[in-house]
């Protein structure tokens, strides 16, 4: 992969990764004790009735779900800047092989190619 694509890769990744964060920040909090997850949901007040209590549980339910999927896609985008930075980048982890160009652009935290994804979850 030449280095032009890399790059619009890893500009793309940065962005990706300020708006994930910008995304946690609506509802959520850093962490900084070592050993914490890296985000905290933060339970909203609504109110003190009874169904207001109700919302202020659903809309929590609802923000953790959020908050573990948006960490993992920062996970992701940190793991795939860390292999450019390596020089690794879009080699599959398990075969060794270089990853489908196409499927990069589509993911580009994409850390194995699609013979070894289908492989990995039995799609075959």
């Amino acid at each position: 992969m030449d280095k032009m694509t890399i790059q619009t890769i890893k500009d793309q990744l940065i962005a990706d990764r300020a708006r994930v964060e910008q995304e946690l920040a609506q509802f959520s909090h850093r962490n900084t004790n070592p050993g914490d997850p890296e985000f905290s949901v933060e339970i909203k007040d609504v109110g003190t009735e009874e169904g207001d209590n109700a919302a202020e549980a659903a809309q929590y339910s609802d923000n953790l779900s959020m908050e573990e999927e948006l960490e993992k896609s920062l996970k992701d985008i940190d793991g795939a800047l860390k292999m450019i930075e390596d020089g690794t980048y879009g080699t599959c982890k398990y075969c060794k092989l270089p990853i489908d160009e196409r499927r990069l652009a589509a993911r580009p935290t994409s850390s194995s190619c699609i013979q070894c994804k289908k492989t990995l979850t039995q799609e075959m």
